[in-house]
């Protein structure tokens, strides 16, 4: 994977980029957060691993500017004893994990191992789907007027029509699609290249403008968002699903997006366990953790907590069945949403008019 690690201590960063490097990563080194955001402006890394008490600004900061202006890449931060809470709080603000000072090569290993995990959960083989076939599925017999934005624009078919999709404007995009719904009652949408909005604006931004789509065509009909798997990883796309589907899978995708919970929940399908051994099948040594990790499946309903023990919900019974395929099922209708990796086909030769 490509690393960054930031610790204004020089010795430390050495040290650790040597065994990185020894582990076939490629690991880049910043003393601050101000050099680490130059660095990460001029190339693409997968982890930051950064020291959160540092001079000046905090790891916290490096987290806030991570999130917002690469969310594809993954933030752990590494911290003292005495600095837990304020780890946990990092974590509910997004980072993937943090890890105490002073700690050994091999915990510093298995993070990453769980961060590659994430990174690769991904849409399993053979869901990939072609958008155009989409968009004329839905607009066959007259079933949905459908409104394509891609890049090329195919040519408008009966009840379908096509733009080019403008991955700088996020305003002007809902502004076209809202006005396409008022004015079709069976109106549909389907975007083809979503992953180009994410490259040019912020992932919460286009989850929220998607998440707006799916209120505007409530009752109308379905929203169809089409990604590059190439070019988006599994956690974004897992984003992407979670914005287009219903409300109450969102929690649900959150979860299953993390590797510790999918551990914790594949143990529990083997029947009731008990905070200790929970932690044990997470592979954790660190009671906090696994407690921010437990209360995060609870508030998504997927475990009841009832005494001593931790057991399966019904929905998390349901969860443990769709690991892989969760974020990205076929829908059960045409008036489903859904967000799929996109597979390219040769368009339809255009039919002679007449």
């Amino acid at each position: 994977m490509r690393l960054l690690i930031v610790d204004d201590d020089r010795v430390f960063r050495e040290e650790l980029s040597e065994l990185l490097r020894d582990d076939g990563h490629t690991v880049a080194t910043d003393g601050s957060v101000a050099k680490a955001l130059e660095t990460l402006g001029s190339a693409e890394f997968d982890v930051v691993l950064t020291d959160l008490k540092m001079p000046r600004t905090s790891g916290m900061e490096l987290l806030r500017e991570v999130r917002a202006r690469w969310p594809r890449t993954l933030v752990v931060m590494i911290t003292g004893f005495a600095t837990i809470e304020t780890a946990l709080e990092a974590m509910k603000g997004g980072a993937f994990d943090y890890v105490r000072k002073p700690f050994r090569i091999d915990q510093i290993r298995e993070t990453l191992r769980l961060a590659d995990q994430e990174r690769e959960f991904e849409a399993p083989e053979g869901s990939a789907r072609d958008p155009l076939a989409e968009a004329r599925g839905l607009a066959a017999g007259g079933q949905h007027e459908v409104l394509f934005l891609g890049d090329p624009v195919p040519p408008e078919e009966p009840h379908l029509r096509a733009a080019r999709l403008d991955p700088g404007d996020l305003v002007g995009l809902a502004d076209r699609c809202t006005t396409f719904v008022a004015d079709h009652p069976n109106g549909a949408v389907v975007i083809s290249g979503s992953e180009r909005l994410i490259a040019a604006h912020r992932l919460e931004d286009v989850v929220a403008l998607f998440g707006r789509l799916r209120a505007a065509l409530a009752g109308h009909g379905p929203l169809r968002v089409a990604f590059n798997p190439r070019r988006v990883p599994g956690v974004v796309a897992a984003a992407l699903a979670g914005s287009v589907a219903p409300d109450e899978a969102h929690s649900t995708l959150e979860a299953l997006a993390n590797p510790i919970r999918r551990q914790v929940l594949q143990r529990l399908a083997e029947g009731p366990a008990a905070f200790s051994e929970v932690m044990r099948a997470a592979g954790l040594d660190d009671s906090p953790k696994m407690s921010f990790h437990l209360r995060k499946l609870v508030e998504a309903e997927l475990l009841s907590h009832d005494g001593e023990l931790y057991r399966l919900t019904p929905r998390g019974d349901a969860a443990v069945g769709l690991l892989r395929d969760v974020a990205f099922l076929p829908p059960g209708s045409s008036a489903d949403n859904l967000a799929f990796p996109r597979r390219n086909a040769p368009s339809r030769p255009n039919r002679p008019a007449g």
